[in-house]
């Protein structure tokens, strides 16, 4: 099928009528086309913005938080069918994106519904000056967010649910690889009320569309979610233009365990923490380090259970391991299998690619899992963003917190111990965003979301994402 773009609450061609196709991962076959939308699609997005802001900017809270609201229940109403059209589309099983995608992204647009009626002003009152002094929140204007691949609608609403909620006007691209949902959740947006040219949808590369974007004179903020190369890049182009910026790149996450941890539960939550989604998901614990008393044990335990993890068609229920996102994808994540191979890691168990019956051509990966003779390697300093992890033994807490904090990345770590003074030592001193402590992924939307190093700028989630959203603004009242 055909998808369009979204713009002024309508769905269109775009004006140059090019197309990109696009391929379903779990048979390797194009199954539509979408636009290859140009710098014209993204000023007609824009202009639709602009003339939408001074009505939607004005809109009192109670309604928007309304409208938020409906199109949470909407996704809610539709799971199946935005489950099974993100799975083909991204190559996720669709018991996943039926449990954690969907539900997910229809909790953003609850959650920013909700917040927005709880983001209050602060006041201060000059004692003995006799003024005042308050801070508004006034919406942005007409703001740019740009999607990744991995997690399409999941993402996708994180960055344009506070956009909206907090009065913005939204120029939205989504990944050119995952483009279906985000096109789907116009239909959504209109059945809700949203009005018209609130948010505009545009399809495309990010080299043509997505630059159009961020160079935009008058978009005036850009939320990213995507590579660190490419956040450099953006940031390039959009900070000398005095844009806010909040870019969520790369990651290298250390999963660290201590031989006194709960190691039923470390195990089970390891094996889900390696290969959730294919390992495309930026907090995966890609960096595994073992105190060397529990290390053959957990070797021999993990690869076990890594082993019996059923690669499948993602339709299939009993599917853990789908397919990956793409053809240069799995390529890339092959390459490094074999750069683990020449830097002398050595091959526990995966590191092939799999073929499924009446799927021959799809993008199917064995879950790998390399040991590797020291942290220097490339195979643990680079993102990989696939099925692949490393793991290596280390003996006392102060080396593996040295090489947990070498890498350039810092977005997330995991860390596994029963000592509480070492829970409150490491987590004061890993130099991540988010910093897991006997679980994973244990996500509430309050709290803010982001890395440091080259895992990005900004914070998103919770208050923090409503405050990147607005400009604050002091007025000050002498009486």
């Amino acid at each position: 099928m055909n998808i369009k773009n979204y713009i002024n609450g309508q769905f269109q061609n775009p004006e140059k009528d090019e197309w990109l196709d696009n391929y379903c991962p779990a048979n390797g076959e194009i199954y539509g086309q979408i636009p290859n939308s140009s710098k014209t699609d993204v000023e007609k997005a824009y202009k639709a913005a602009k003339m939408a802001f001074p009505t939607w900017s004005q809109t009192t809270l109670d309604k928007r938080s309304r409208i938020l609201i409906k199109i949470s229940e909407l996704l809610e109403t539709n799971l199946q069918r935005f489950a099974e059209a993100e799975s083909k589309d991204n190559g996720k099983p669709v018991s996943l994106a039926k449990t954690i995608d969907i539900p997910r992204a229809a909790s953003n647009f609850r959650f920013f519904g909700n917040a927005i009626t709880q983001f209050a002003s602060e006041s201060h009152e000059s004692v003995g000056q006799q003024a005042i002094n308050f801070t508004l929140r006034q919406p942005i204007g007409v703001v740019g967010c740009i999607s990744p691949w991995n997690l399409p609608l999941y993402l996708f609403t994180w960055k344009i649910a506070p956009a909206l909620a907090s009065g913005n006007c939204v120029v939205a691209k989504p990944s050119e690889i995952t483009p279906m949902t985000a096109y789907l959740l116009g239909e959504i947006c209109n059945e809700a009320g949203l009005p018209e040219g609130v948010l505009n949808i545009v399809h495309g590369l990010g080299t043509s569309t997505g630059q159009a974007i961020i160079e935009h004179p008058n978009i005036k903020a850009i939320s990213f979610t995507g590579g660190t190369a490419t956040g450099a890049h953006i940031a390039k182009v959009a900070a000398p233009m005095f844009k806010k910026l909040s870019l969520e790149l790369g990651g290298k996450n250390p999963n660290i365990i201590f031989a006194d941890c709960d190691y039923e539960n470390m195990l089970a939550t390891t094996v889900n923490s390696s290969f959730a989604n294919q390992g495309q998901i930026c907090l995966c614990g890609s960096r595994i380090f073992i105190e060397e008393s529990i290390y053959e044990k957990f070797k021999t335990d993990f690869v076990q259970k890594v082993k019996s993890l059923k690669v499948g068609h993602p339709s299939d229920d009993s599917t853990q391991i789908g397919a990956l996102v793409s053809k240069p994808h799995i390529e890339k994540v092959k390459q490094y299998i074999q750069i683990a191979k020449e830097e002398e890691g050595k091959i526990l168990c995966g590191g092939n690619s799999i073929s499924i019956k009446n799927y021959e051509n799809g993008y199917y990966l064995e879950p790998t899992v390399i040991e590797v003779p020291n942290d220097e390697c490339r195979v643990n300093q680079e993102e990989i963003f696939g099925p692949v992890v490393t793991i290596m033994p280390f003996k006392t807490e102060e080396e593996v917190l040295q090489m947990a904090n070498k890498v350039k990345y810092g977005l997330s770590a995991t860390l596994w111990t029963n000592d509480l003074k070492r829970t409150m030592r490491l987590s004061n001193q890993l130099q991540t965003g988010i910093v897991w402590v006997n679980t994973w992924m244990m996500r509430d939307l309050r709290t803010p979301f982001g890395g440091m190093k080259a895992s990005g700028v900004g914070r998103e989630g919770g208050f923090e994402a409503l405050r990147f959203f607005t400009e604050a603004k002091n007025v000050c009242i002498k009486y």
